[in-house]
């Protein structure tokens, strides 16, 4: 089984098909946050302090930090905001920018092994972005799309992936620290997306043998009920084999479904995590069990 461990100074987070599910915060992203994005611009960072410390303590392993607020200094706001995330919680970061420069600042200030967010099948982006990657000893996200553009065509996004994966080698980039991203289109745009979504997954695991991960939000972009496609989707492209993914741990839908998924994928032995999460106390302050119950405490994935 292949793992990929990424780490903060103090944690270590590994990805792996036979472990449970990794969720990667998603909040801290000003794009489609206009609130957060101004704040951002002005120099203010206590929404993303606030994002930070609410989803570690939802139970998020690790946290994407995105600073890519047109006409500002994405480097320097990047930079800023990664040793900022990394002074209050302890779970590892991906360093997430469409920007070199701003992975490069992010990868600069970092503290451990992240992971960089992202690289895609285009010549110059692979000659840019994998030198750098390999140059930190990181771990990097492989979009699996190219210089055509995302392609509707789950083969030609998987050819896409075995070509990042391939070329990353070449720069002694071993394949546990790649990270395949299939792409999730919107479902209500696209009606076969998650179902594509899925095909690319099981070859992944089975061909490359990589772990993966996705923007599992935007399967449900533009319907409502946003959340319940979410959970439906994380549930269906786990059992398909997606080992990680960036979306919202403030949602219960979607950790619900991330923990039922680790149970019923075997990844929860005893089904401790679940029992400790959802076990309901009695009257008298005992639990089912006979243990006596207090306050219910996540236990982290």
């Amino acid at each position: 089984m292949i793992r990929t461990v990424v780490s903060s100074p103090t944690r270590s987070v590994t990805i792996g098909p036979d472990l449970p599910f990794v969720v990667i915060g998603e909040r801290i992203n000003p794009t489609g946050r206009k609130l957060l994005a101004e704040e951002m611009r002005n120099g203010d960072f206590s929404r993303v302090e606030a994002d930070a410390l609410a989803q570690v303590a939802a139970g998020a392993q690790m946290l994407d930090v995105n600073a890519g607020i047109p006409l500002t200094d994405e480097p320097a706001l990047l930079a800023e905001a990664v040793r900022l995330v990394q002074s209050l919680v302890e779970v590892p970061l991906s360093i997430d920018s469409s920007i070199v420069k701003a992975l490069e600042a992010g990868l600069s200030v970092y503290q451990g092994k992240a992971l960089v967010n992202s690289v895609t099948g285009e010549e110059e982006r692979l000659e840019q972005v994998l030198p750098l990657v390999a140059e930190h000893g990181a771990a990097v996200v492989a979009i699996s799309n190219d210089e055509t553009g995302i392609s509707e065509d789950p083969e030609v996004r998987f050819r896409v992936a075995a070509k990042i994966v391939e070329r990353a080698e070449s720069y002694g980039i071993p394949p546990e620290d790649v990270v395949v991203d299939p792409l999730v289109m919107p479902v209500g745009a696209l009606r076969y997306a998650g179902r594509q979504v899925f095909d690319i997954l099981t070859r992944l695991r089975q061909e490359l043998g990589v772990n993966s991960t996705c923007g599992a939000s935007n399967i449900s972009f533009g319907l409502p009920n946003r959340s319940g496609i979410n959970s439906s989707f994380l549930t269906m492209a786990i059992a398909s084999g997606l080992t990680s993914a960036i979306t919202n741990p403030l949602e219960p839908e979607v950790v619900q479904a991330v923990k039922s998924a680790d149970v019923l994928m075997g990844n929860d032995p005893d089904c401790t995590r679940w029992i400790r999460t959802y076990r309901q106390p009695t009257a008298g302050g005992r639990t089912r069990s006979g243990r006596r119950g207090g306050r219910r405490r996540s236990v982290p994935s």
